[in-house]
């Protein structure tokens, strides 16, 4: 008769606690790496962050460009650039342009996106049409358009005097100049947000749509559930980056209201600061004014990335 005893070896074995892994030799670190992107960090130190140390510093300075010994003033710039009425009117100038032209860049983006996408033989034709304008230069851009706000020869006025619809000063401008740089802003950029969006809904799964069509949705339950809902991130890199972007502008206006007396108006903030530090030469001021807008960008831009993820939550 025979019983399953275990010999006191095994049993010893058994309640070993099982041996460490060998420990592996440490890995070598290569800096190999770090000479591909020391070109790039050179480039962008010395022509971003060195500029951006130095017009701060001059913000606290009378910097001028006439040569004269700079001087420290302190923060006799940033009150000036608070107290200014000039300043703050061409502050609140790009706030009510960004108001303007922000929701149709976006609004537009995603439904001519929509179109393109859905669009099966006319596809390539709508993304050529609506992409294109984009790479079009900002100055060709002010002079077609500029040619088409003139009250007398204008193309509108032409149709809209045929339509007897107005006379030569309904699209001249005279009195509120930002209409017409918010539509050529809106023709011009349009095709950015509009690549974006077209690209996040090219990676939509057909699935999910498939689903819904036999669940027994149709297109605009899918579109209020479905799509809109997966462009969320979307939204929200296009609204920042458009919020940026407005908050910026300068080229157009510059050549719409500088080009044409039609179109003379009040200043935007970026012209303001061009005229100040290169016209009345006080880069240390100018540069106060530049830092008060970054400092507006940098509010807005973390005030919309808090509500958006709040709304992810």
């Amino acid at each position: 008769m025979s019983t399953d005893t275990a010999t006191p070896e095994a049993a010893s074995t058994a309640d070993r606690p099982p041996s460490p892994a060998p420990a592996r030799a440490p890995k070598r670190r290569s800096w190999l790496g770090l000479w591909f992107v020391l070109p790039f960090v050179a480039v962008y130190a010395v022509f971003m962050i060195w500029p951006m140390l130095l017009g701060l510093y001059y913000s606290f300075t009378d910097k001028s460009l006439t040569g004269r010994p700079v001087e420290w003033i302190g923060l006799e710039n940033w009150i000036e650039a608070f107290g200014d009425p000039a300043a703050m009117d061409s502050l609140w100038n790009t706030a009510w342009f960004t108001i303007l032209s922000t929701p149709p860049l976006v609004v537009l983006g995603l439904a001519f996106a929509l179109l393109a996408h859905r669009a099966r033989r006319l596809g390539w034709f709508l993304r050529l049409s609506f992409f294109a304008p984009f790479v079009i230069p900002v100055s060709v851009v002010t002079m077609v358009w500029l040619w088409m706000y003139q009250p007398a020869g204008g193309l509108f006025n032409h149709y809209l005097g045929e339509w007897g619809l107005g006379g030569d000063h309904l699209w001249a401008f005279q009195q509120d100049a930002m209409g017409s740089v918010v539509v050529t802003t809106v023709w011009w950029t349009l095709g950015f947000n509009f690549l974006l969006y077209l690209a996040a809904l090219q990676t939509i799964p057909a699935e999910v749509y498939e689903a819904a069509d036999i669940d027994g949705a149709n297109s605009l339950q899918k579109l209020w559930s479905i799509t809109l809902p997966l462009l969320k991130r979307t939204t929200a890199l296009v609204i920042v980056l458009q919020l940026i972007a407005s908050l910026r502008i300068f080229d157009q206006y510059y050549l719409m209201a500088g080009g044409a007396s039609n179109l003379a108006t009040e200043n935007v903030f970026i012209q303001y600061i061009y005229n100040s530090g290169f016209v009345g030469f006080r880069i240390g001021y100018a540069s106060a004014l530049s830092y008060i807008l970054f400092a507006c960008i940098i509010v807005i831009a973390l005030i919309q990335f808090r509500l958006l993820s709040r709304r992810e939550d």
